[in-house]
C-alpha cells in the first residue's frame, strides 16, 4: 500500500517522535509514505481567524499537489498525521468540493500558479489507514512484544472527529482502542476522550498565553480522570495534545496537588513497541515519562536500542 503523505509543520518540531514511529510501525506493516514534493503549511493555527480564504488556499494547495503528483483519474489519497492538519486539508477538500465564492477565489490563485484542484483527493488519517485499510486483524498477527498488563486511556483530542467524522463516531471514537487491544493492552472506557486539552488556550504557552490558568486545568481534569479509571498511559494521535498533557504534569501537580505521573505518548509508540521495535526507532527517548519498566513493555522497547 503506498499514499501520498502530508507531515505538516510539527513533523520536526513537537511531532517527531510521533513521525518516527508512525514511519516505524508502517515500515513493519508493509505500508509507504510518499512525501508531497514542495508542501507548505496548511494554515491551521492563526491563519483562519485572521484570514479564512487564505487558510483554505493554504490547505487546497497542497491537495493540488497531490494531484498533479498522481497523474490520472484515481483517487488520491493524502495522509496526514497532525490532528490541526488533518482538519484543516479536510475543510478546504469540502470547501472546493461544494463550489462558491471562496472556492471560486482559491481556485483562480491555484490556477495563477499552474495548478487546479479536481477533487481527487480523499483526506485520510493514519488511525483510517491502520484500522480500515491495513486492518486490526493483520496488527495483531505481528505483535510479537504484547502490552499485557497495560492500561492505555486513549485520548482523541477535539479535532480528530470534531465537525468531519470521516472514519470514526464523532461523539465516541474506537478506533486507536481498537489499536492498543490489538497491540494486548486494555483500554480505558471513558467520557474524556475528545474533550479539548485547552491548546487553543496557549496563545504562545501555558506559561504566558492568553488563558493559562483555564488551559492547565483542562489538561489536569484530562490526566485526572484517566488515572482515576485506572489507566498506566495515555495514547494520543496530535503533537500539541501530546506535548499539553506530557510537558506541564509538573506544574500541574504544583497547581492541584495532586501527583499524576502518567506517560503520555503517540499510539504509534505503544504500537510500536507491541510490534518488537527499538526505543530510538520509536522515539521514545524524546519523551519526558515513559512506562515503567516491566517484562512485557519496556523491557520489549528498549531492547536493541
Amino acid at each position: 500500500m503506498r499514499y501520498s503523505y502530508f507531515p505538516g509543520c510539527s513533523a520536526l518540531g513537537t511531532g517527531r517522535a510521533y513521525v518516527e514511529s508512525l514511519h516505524a510501525i508502517l515500515d513493519v506493516l508493509d505500508v509507504e509514505l510518499a512525501e508531497l514534493d514542495d508542501w507548505n503549511c496548511c494554515g491551521a493555527t492563526a491563519w483562519p481567524s485572521v484570514d479564512g480564504v487564505k487558510a483554505v488556499a493554504l490547505s487546497a494547495r497542497n491537495l493540488a499537489l497531490a494531484e498533479a503528483q498522481t497523474p490520472g483519474d484515481a483517487p488520491v489519497d493524502v495522509v496526514s498525521s497532525c490532528a490541526g492538519c488533518y482538519r484543516a486539508l479536510m475543510k478546504a477538500d469540502r470547501t472546493m468540493r461544494e463550489g462558491g465564492e471562496v472556492a471560486e477565489r482559491v481556485g483562480g490563485a491555484l490556477d495563477s500558479i499552474g495548478l487546479s484542484y479536481e477533487g481527487r483527493t480523499r483526506v485520510r488519517h493514519p488511525l483510517d489507514v491502520l484500522v480500515n485499510d491495513v486492518g486490526v486483524e493483520r496488527i495483531s498477527a505481528k505483535v510479537v512484544r504484547p502490552l499485557s498488563g497495560l492500561t492505555i486511556a486513549c485520548y482523541y483530542g477535539c479535532l480528530l472527529v470534531r465537525p468531519y467524522a470521516a472514519f470514526d463516531d464523532i461523539y465516541d471514537p474506537v478506533s486507536m482502542d481498537r489499536l492498543m487491544q490489538a497491540a494486548g493492552a486494555e483500554s480505558v472506557d471513558w467520557p474524556l476522550k475528545t474533550r479539548c486539552c485547552g491548546g487553543s488556550c496557549y496563545c504562545g504557552g501555558p506559561m504566558i498565553g492568553a488563558m493559562p490558568e483555564a488551559t492547565l486545568k483542562l489538561s489536569y481534569t484530562l490526566l485526572r480522570e484517566a488515572k482515576r479509571r485506572g489507566a498506566d498511559a495515555v495514547a494520543t494521535v496530535c503533537p500539541l495534545c501530546q506535548f499539553n498533557l506530557e510537558g506541564f504534569q509538573d506544574r500541574m501537580e504544583r497547581e492541584f496537588g495532586d501527583r499524576l505521573d502518567l506517560a503520555t505518548g503517540f499510539a504509534t509508540q505503544f504500537l510500536g513497541v507491541a510490534l518488537g521495535l527499538d526505543e530510538r526507532t520509536l522515539g521514545i527517548h524524546r519523551m519526558l515519562r515513559w512506562l515503567p519498566r516491566r517484562p512485557s513493555v519496556a523491557e520489549g522497547a528498549h531492547a536493541g536500542a
